[in-house]
């Protein structure tokens, strides 16, 4: 990597229309990726990327007038000083806000660059364009508001944030929280029957563990076979399953780690108190992205618990 102060004017050049490019061709990504779910969004990235592309075509007739028809290729990631940013093919489950906030600090850095590359230049026309798109990224920067102002007004923005939501709900809690529930309430059964048969911690530990790992297993794959989201919106079946396999692991291993103390009558107590606090949880995320009500909620996800948890400790006392 080269630093900043060692480019030469040409350097400079080359570097700002790659620059343009690769901005012009992020913002056109993302407006692409966009453009099913949130249009609006989508719109407005794609505006943008065509602001780059005129600001690439200025650098290359003043490129061509100066330097040639060759043009280097000297890139953000060969000179220090640049943020290091993840491809955009990455970015294609990030949040609106979160490509917005992108965007914002593309913007910035190439304010930056464009001042800072104006005052290493002593030629009249080079640092005339360079502080002339300096100022046009400015305005960019505003134009950018604008485009959300009129693209983006806040009935429209409310709606693409509520799909973003019930697309998050879709991807990630649904198949977590019943994941979560599995594993709180179906390991209950085998972790207190275990645990008031034999009157042993470790035995009923190691039950639990056993419990937990298989729940998780089989609801990991349950989940990511149910469908490949195609139709459903779901997204990934391999992150759905993941989601589910590891909470539903979880959701066992929380109440089964007490027996770890080797006083039973201790362990038993500190994991029925785990127990309450799962519940609790899990009727709280119901409440918060199903739009169960709280109190329905409660009762609901305590009947089914306090049943598998009365089943178990029925069995293990017989």
């Amino acid at each position: 990597m080269r630093n900043f102060s060692e480019l030469t004017e040409r350097d400079i050049l080359a570097l700002a229309i790659s620059n343009e490019e690769e901005d012009g061709r992020i913002y056109a990504d993302i407006a692409d990726n966009l453009r099913e779910t949130y249009p609006a969004s989508a719109t407005v990235f794609h505006k943008m990327a065509g602001e780059e592309e005129d600001h690439r075509r200025r650098l290359i007739e003043l490129f061509q007038q100066k330097f040639g028809e060759h043009i280097p290729l000297i890139r953000r990631q060969d000179v220090r000083g640049f943020i290091t940013r993840k491809p955009v093919w990455q970015l294609k489950a990030a949040s609106l806000d979160t490509l917005r906030n992108l965007s914002e600090s593309m913007e910035l850095e190439t304010i930056r660059f464009y001042r800072q590359a104006a005052d290493r230049t002593s030629d009249a026309s080079i640092r005339k364009l360079l502080g002339d798109l300096a100022q046009a990224e400015v305005e960019h920067e505003h134009h950018a508001e604008q485009l959300v102002e009129e693209n983006l007004p806040e009935s429209v923005r409310h709606q693409e944030d509520e799909a973003e939501r019930r697309m998050f709900v879709l991807r990630v809690i649904q198949p977590g929280l019943a994941g979560l529930m599995d594993g709180s309430v179906s390991t209950l059964a085998p972790v207190f029957a275990a645990a008031f048969a034999t009157g042993d911690s470790w035995n009923a530990f190691l039950v639990g563990l056993a419990a937990s790992l298989g729940a998780g297993i089989s609801m990991g794959f349950a989940e990511a076979l149910s469908d490949n989201g195609s139709l459903t919106g779901r997204g990934s079946p391999l992150i759905r399953g993941a989601v589910c396999g590891v909470m539903t692991t979880l959701g066992g291993i929380f109440h089964s780690l007490p027996f770890l103390i080797p006083n039973f009558t201790t362990a038993t107590t500190l994991a029925i108190a785990v127990v309450l606090v799962e519940l609790a949880v899990i009727s709280w995320i119901r409440w918060k992205y199903m739009d169960t009500p709280p109190l329905s909620a409660a009762l609901q996800v305590g009947f089914g618990g306090a049943l598998v948890f009365a089943t178990g400790v029925l069995i293990g006392a017989s």
